[in-house]
């Protein structure tokens, strides 16, 4: 169990951190001259079970709350310390707001220097702290009489015999999260290198694992663990943990920073959160500027309301922070805001979407996903989350946002596409085959609309299905739902055409007979096929019947127009977009250079050009000033003879 300190500047907090363990919190040389804590202190105590108890011990100045804020983070139990001769003074009260706001449910109160006041204002004070616990989780909690300055005192004892019962009752945190442990300390030892402390808020971690450093994404090796103050094999969730870490300096690491699991690591610059604003602050209007405290990590940032009128005092609310720095976030995170001048704390909040967007952030589609993110914080299940997600998430996102590593995951009424590099994309059953429905109505129309056409491309046919639904993150769900409508004959391809099954462009009998002789001819010519003047001059026809003829034939998909009277079949065709494919994956961004596509295919300069231009048309590749880039959402689907 971790205990935290809380109370108001020389109120005895250090004095009675020592006489409860022995243990000088207080190690800094100002600390010592000035007597009051600046830096966070740490204890430990061995419990009768073999457990460790871990207390820490954080500043009470107010200049100092965000040290105390950071020493907050991770507490399972408090212990609010308060002196009989001043009572329950300011930065009392701040503290117990923050232990509030970060969720801590459990706590003690010590009341201090009771042998230096009268047993009449021991029973006011006493009075007074049962007061303002009344309204909060902590209230009926012990209050404990001490002066720890004096040897063996009673009250110390009896407290501390209390807080070691409490520890030993307490259940411990699952384990079963992907590691994360917030930075609080950094410093170096000789002969081990870079060490950091914390407390692990998720899962477990083991000598030799390699883990990720937040802000540099380095990967890091543990090398030895200290849990709660014992050298270990291993630390688990909810205990504080010394790790010895190789392939990092000292420097490169800072307090509010996280050693994490890489799958659980992303850093981002908006986040939603469901905020409690304190009775006591100002009302909360659009784009205020706040101090936020999250994890160990101190920043400022803005809020962005999500409402048309400013938040009153003593209410919650949604609301978006936008930060001036990223920071590591996942669901269920609690966090504090403190004023502009970082000088009072007015409000906290419980992290909801660690990714927010900057668009579209008050739809009613976006409301209905926030409560299905509140859903997977109370329930852990994600099922709420998928249903609402109208385009599936994929299961790496899923694993940030749950702190699970959910490898056998398995829900009923939940589709599973694709699963390349340990990623696949979740989505509702009902809602996949309402996204196929979509696309199947799109070309319906196209081909009442165009019946002389042979069908549409992939990319022309995404836009129009799914409008404004082009970002990258879209492109694998796209290709899923294209190939399951074609392995389930829900739609048939030729060459980059998508159409219909039964569709097609009917020939006469004259024409069959003409097409018949002429598509052997463009076969044979390969990359470099007759015109349409030599086609009539062969076949002893009109130019102009030729040119419709073969027009036809590319409404039916046989053929594609490249330029005015120049014509490639669907195979010669296949055998081009291969060239570009494998082009395009020899390179970082599959770009396609004319002058590369006009060595590989033997022509020339202006003949390669006609034809990769066509292709962009085809919306096969698309150009990007001189290169031209293989689109991710276009499939090429081979001519069957």
């Amino acid at each position: 169990m971790i205990i935290g300190t809380a109370g108001h500047i020389d109120h005895g907090k250090t004095t009675l951190v020592r006489a409860l363990t022995g243990v000088e919190t207080d190690r800094l040389k100002e600390e010592k001259a000035r007597g009051i804590s600046i830096e966070l202190g740490y204890a430990y105590v061995p419990l009768p079970n073999g457990d460790v108890m871990g207390i820490i011990d954080v500043p009470g100045h107010e200049r100092f709350v965000h040290t105390m804020a950071a020493g907050a983070v991770g507490i399972d139990h408090a212990l609010l310390v308060v002196a009989a001769d001043d009572g329950v003074m300011p930065q009392t009260l701040e503290h117990l707001e923050i232990l509030q706001l970060l969720g801590v449910k459990k706590g003690t109160v010590a009341l201090t220097k009771v042998d230096r006041v009268l047993p009449e204002r021991i029973a006011d004070v006493r009075a007074e702290i049962e007061a303002i616990l009344s309204v909060t989780a902590l209230a009926d909690s012990p209050i404990f009489e001490t002066a720890a300055s004096q040897p063996e005192d009673p009250g110390v004892a009896h407290l501390r015999a209390h807080l070691e019962v409490q520890a030993q009752m307490m259940h411990a945190r699952p384990q079963d999260g992907l590691f994360r442990l917030a930075v609080d300390r950094v410093f170096t030892l000789p002969g081990q290198g870079t060490v950091v402390t914390g407390t692990v808020f998720n899962g477990k971690v083991a000598v030799g694992d390699v883990l990720h450093h937040s802000s540099s994404g380095k990967e890091v090796r543990v090398r030895s663990i200290h849990a709660q103050n014992q050298a270990a094999e291993a630390g688990v969730a909810g205990q504080r943990c010394a790790l010895n870490l190789a392939g990092i300096a000292k420097e490169d690491i800072i307090r509010g920073d996280w050693i994490a699991d890489a799958r659980v690591l992303q850093a981002t610059d908006r986040i939603d959160i469901r905020m409690h604003l304190l009775a006591e602050a100002p009302r909360m209007q659009q784009w205020t500027t706040v101090h936020v405290h999250i994890g160990t990590q101190r920043c400022t940032a803005h809020i962005a309301l999500l409402q048309d009128e400013p938040i009153e005092p003593g209410t919650e609310a949604v609301v978006q922070l936008v930060l001036d720095e990223p920071v590591f976030a996942i669901p269920g995170d609690r966090l504090i805001l403190r004023n502009a001048q970082a000088t009072r704390t007015i409000a906290g909040g419980m992290v909801l979407d660690p990714y927010a967007p900057a668009r579209k952030r008050r739809s009613a589609e976006r409301f209905a996903y926030l409560q299905a993110l509140e859903q997977l914080i109370a329930t852990g299940s994600p099922e709420a989350l998928i249903t609402h997600s109208s385009y599936g998430v994929s299961l790496s996102q899923l694993r940030r946002l749950s702190g699970h590593a959910l490898d056998a995951l398995q829900l009923p009424g939940v589709q599973r596409i694709g699963q390349t590099d340990e990623d696949a994309i979740l989505i509702d059953a009902a809602r996949w085959k309402q996204l196929q429905q979509q696309v199947i109505d799109t070309i319906t129309h196209f081909h009442e609309k165009y019946p002389d056409e042979p069908g549409i491309n992939a990319a022309r046919l995404r836009r129009m299905a799914w409008p404004g639904l082009i970002h990258a993150q879209h492109d694998k769900l796209w290709r899923a739902l294209i190939d399951q409508l074609l392995a389930e004959k829900h739609l048939s391809s030729s060459g980059a055409w998508l159409h219909l099954p039964g569709h097609s462009v009917q020939l006469t009998a004259n024409e069959q007979t003409l097409a018949e002789q002429l598509l052997p001819k463009l076969q044979e010519g390969r990359f470099d096929p007759p015109w349409v003047r030599d086609l009539a001059n062969d076949t002893g026809t009109s130019e102009e019947l030729v040119r419709q003829l073969l027009r036809k034939l590319a409404r039916q998909g046989q053929l594609f127009q490249v330029v005015k009277d120049l014509f490639y079949t669907a195979a010669n065709m296949d055998e081009l977009a291969r060239i570009i494919k494998t082009l395009a994956d020899a390179t970082p961004n599959g770009e396609v250079m004319a002058r590369e596509f006009r060595d590989a295919t033997g022509l020339g300069r202006k003949r390669a050009i006609q034809i990769i231009e066509c292709f962009d048309r085809l919306g096969y590749t698309r150009r990007v000033r001189d290169a031209h880039i293989l689109r991710p959402d276009a499939q090429w689907h081979s001519h069957k003879a």
